[in-house]
C-alpha cells in the first residue's frame, strides 16, 4: 500500500473537519470582499499549497495581504506587502474565538475589511462570532487531510492538462469544502434550479450557466460519511446514471446525483494515481459522449 496517501477516517476526522470548514469560510469571505467577480465564483476559492491553504494575494487600500492556513506547522499567518506579519497558533478554539483573532490581527495590520458573518451552504448556520460549538482542531487529522489534498491535487492537475477547452484551475471551494476541477463544453446550459442551502439562487445559476463536467475530492460529510472522489455533469444527459465506468469500486450515488469513488479504494490500490485517473477519465468520457460534446475540439 502506498504510504504517501494517508488514512482518512471520517469518524475520527469529523470534529476537526467541521471546525476547519468554518475557519476556511472566514478566509474565503475575505476573498469575496476584496476580489472582483470571476465567472463561476472562481475568485473566492482557496488554493492548496505545500503547507496548507492560502487566499493568495488580496488588495487593501494601500497594501496587499495574504492569509495562509498552515496545516503542517499549525498556524494561521497574515503577511503584507509592507513587510508586516501576524501569526496565530492553531489549536482547540471555537469558531467565534478564531474569527475574533483573525479580524483583530487584520485590523492591527491596518487592513479594513468586513465580512458577512453567516456561513454559506450549511443548514441552520450559526454566525461566526457566535459559534462556540465547533472548536476541535486535531493536528494529526488536519495534517492527514492536507496530505490527501496534495495527492489529489497532483492527479487532478494532470487530468486538467489533458483538456484544451475552458477549464477551471484545481481549487478549493470553502462553501462545499471540496477540491474541484471543472471542464466546460462551451455551450450554454438550462437555468439551474438553485436551492442550495445558504446560497442565493443567482450564484448557483451563474456557476452552472454553461455545460460542465466537474470532478473533485471531498473529505466526507453527513450525506456521504467517508472521504471520496466525485464526478458529475450538468445538465445530466439521458443514460448517464447507468453508464459503465471504472474502476470497479466506483458507483453512482442516487441521492447526490454523482459518481463516487471511495478515497480508501484509491489509497489501498496498487497504483493510487492510476486508479484515480481511471475514474476521472471514465466518468468524463461517459459524460462528454452522452452529452455529445465536441471532444475533438476540446481534448488535447
Amino acid at each position: 500500500m502506498k504510504t504517501d496517501w494517508p488514512e482518512l477516517n471520517y469518524t475520527a476526522l469529523k470534529a476537526t473537519l467541521e471546525t476547519l470548514h468554518l475557519w476556511t469560510q472566514i478566509l474565503g469571505k475575505l476573498k469575496l470582499e476584496t476580489q472582483p467577480w470571476i465567472n463561476h465564483s472562481w475568485h473566492v476559492t482557496l488554493i492548496v499549497t505545500p503547507t496548507g491553504l492560502t487566499t493568495g494575494d488580496l488588495p487593501d487600500q494601500n497594501q496587499h495581504f495574504q492569509v495562509d492556513l498552515n496545516l503542517v506547522q499549525h498556524q494561521l499567518s497574515i503577511k503584507t506587502s509592507t513587510g508586516q506579519s501576524r501569526n496565530l497558533a492553531l489549536g482547540n478554539m471555537s469558531v467565534a474565538e478564531f474569527y475574533k483573532k483573525v479580524m483583530h490581527a487584520l485590523a492591527d495590520l491596518g487592513i479594513k475589511v468586513e465580512i458577512y458573518k453567516v456561513p454559506c451552504e450549511l443548514e441552520n448556520p450559526v454566525p461566526f462570532d457566535e459559534d462556540q460549538i465547533h472548536k476541535t482542531y486535531n493536528p494529526e487529522q488536519a495534517a492527514a487531510l492536507h496530505k490527501a489534498m496534495l495527492q489529489a491535487q497532483k492527479v487532478m492537475q494532470q487530468f486538467r492538462a489533458e483538456f484544451r477547452g475552458k477549464c477551471s484551475p484545481v481549487h478549493f471551494f470553502w462553501g462545499s469544502f471540496d477540491l474541484a476541477v471543472s471542464r466546460f463544453s462551451g455551450r450554454t446550459a438550462p437555468k439551474h434550479p438553485g436551492g442550495v442551502p445558504g446560497l442565493p439562487d443567482w450564484i448557483a445559476q451563474e456557476a452552472y450557466s454553461h455545460e460542465v463536467s466537474s470532478c473533485g475530492f471531498w473529505p466526507g460529510s453527513e450525506a456521504l460519511p467517508e472521504a471520496a472522489f466525485y464526478s458529475y455533469i450538468y445538465p445530466e444527459p439521458e443514460g448517464y446514471r447507468t453508464a459503465k465506468i471504472k474502476p470497479a469500486a466506483a458507483y453512482f450515488h442516487q441521492t447526490l446525483g454523482e459518481f463516487i469513488l471511495p478515497y480508501e479504494a484509491v489509497r489501498s490500490a496498487e497504483d493510487p494515481e492510476a486508479t484515480l485517473l481511471e475514474f476521472l477519465h471514465s466518468t468524463y468520457e461517459a459524460a462528454a459522449s452522452l452529452a455529445k460534446w465536441d471532444k475533438e475540439a476540446l481534448e488535447v
